[in-house]
């Protein structure tokens, strides 16, 4: 196995566009597995970072986590994928043997967090490179390239048949939003929900909430133009916060005889989570955070609430234990019980990356996937 040139869009420093550049990949080591990207998605978490807030941004970088593609080769020790598998590669890993993987209640592995979290692979090293320095990684998968390494563990093996263009979104977004729903809230039949966000994950909740039988699902968003598509999606009404004179909790309360079973906040506003918690229904309604504040940030709201029996809850990757979820998620997808393609509002090639960037910070997109 020998290093790969290729190109990749590099996130040189924070605050800046980023730049199309050729880089050189280095063969994957012991447990890594190295692949070719065919399409990836854009998505709030790469631009959070790019923006310079988010505290484990380190720079140059190579971003992207909702990708998917063909695995071109596998260091030693590999034994779960070969080469030419297709797949979608995991910013949460499931090594299937720490303490948290061992525990039914969550799907979040530690086992590789650490180097993880600072850019680099297991081994505390990086496989790129570009003009002489080291690039870093980005959320143990960095899809904005036309070959990736990552380690084994983050990676999940699909059908084949499946359009990598469109179960790229698999690897972050949908699965969250839905798995947010039917994971950790496990929304009943016959019950009523609110979801505050109306993007791609807020979409997906609302997917998941009508999956799984919910009589009434309520979007919620200051951009009206959000609403006819969240009622395809299966949100039965739809209401702006910005309508009202009164604060949005009070407006759903008064919707719903007394407050919704269910609420997801998809946004990250600490605000918003308070509406959605205190817009819950007294002795039962669960409210679960989905959007991830900047850091730092904090939330609030009077201890009565939960006293009186409301629940606050939060997810990642919507509680999917990844490697042996998201290939039953791409099932799903093929066999038409969820939707995937109707999240893909634009599609570019690889040097219009950063237009992706613009449409989403411009509210015109979902989701735009970038043809690598």
């Amino acid at each position: 196995m020998s290093v790969i040139k290729c190109k990749a869009a590099v996130a040189w420093e924070a605050g800046k566009p980023l730049s199309i550049e050729e880089i050189e990949v280095a063969p994957p080591k012991a447990h890594e597995v190295r692949i070719k990207i065919i399409a990836t998605a854009v998505c709030h978490t790469d631009a959070y970072t790019l923006s310079g807030a988010d505290p484990e941004g380190c720079f140059p970088v190579i971003l992207g986590h909702e990708g998917a593609g063909i695995v071109e080769s596998v260091g030693e020790g590999v034994t779960k994928l070969k080469a030419g598998d297709t797949v979608i590669p995991l910013y949460i890993p499931q090594c299937g043997e720490c303490k948290f993987c061992l525990n039914p209640k969550t799907n979040l592995c530690q086992k590789i967090r650490v180097t993880q979290g600072k850019g680099l692979m297991p081994d505390g090293t990086s496989r790129f490179t570009c003009k002489g320095k080291t690039i870093l990684h980005y959320m143990g998968t960095s899809t904005f390239s036309e070959y990736t390494v990552v380690a084994d563990i983050s990676v999940a093996k699909i059908d084949p048949l499946a359009p990598l263009d469109k179960v790229c979104l698999l690897g972050c977004g949908i699965s969250t939003g839905y798995g947010a729903a039917v994971n950790t809230a496990k929304v009943e039949p016959g019950s009523v929900c609110a979801v505050f966000g109306l993007g791609g994950v807020g979409l997906a909740v609302i997917m998941g909430c009508k999956v799984a039988g919910a009589s009434r699902i309520i979007g919620v968003d200051i951009n009206k133009d959000k609403f006819a598509r969240a009622k395809e999606f299966g949100a039965t009404e739809c209401i702006n916060p910005q309508d009202f004179s009164k604060p949005i909790q009070e407006v759903l309360i008064e919707m719903t005889d007394g407050g919704v079973d269910y609420s997801f906040e998809c946004i990250g506003n600490v605000k918003v989570m308070r509406a959605a918690l205190e817009a819950c229904h007294k002795g039962w309604g669960v409210s679960v955070v989905v959007g991830v504040a900047a850091s730092g940030e904090e939330i609030a709201t009077r201890p009565f609430q939960l006293v009186t029996g409301r629940t606050w809850k939060g997810t990642a990757f919507g509680g999917w234990k990844s490697v042996e979820s998201v290939p039953k998620l791409v099932s799903e997808y093929m066999s038409k019980k969820i939707k995937v393609d109707e999240f893909v509002t634009h599609n570019l090639s690889f040097d219009e990356i950063n237009k992706a960037f613009e449409l989403m910070h411009s509210g015109k997109s979902i989701r735009t996937v970038v043809k690598i």
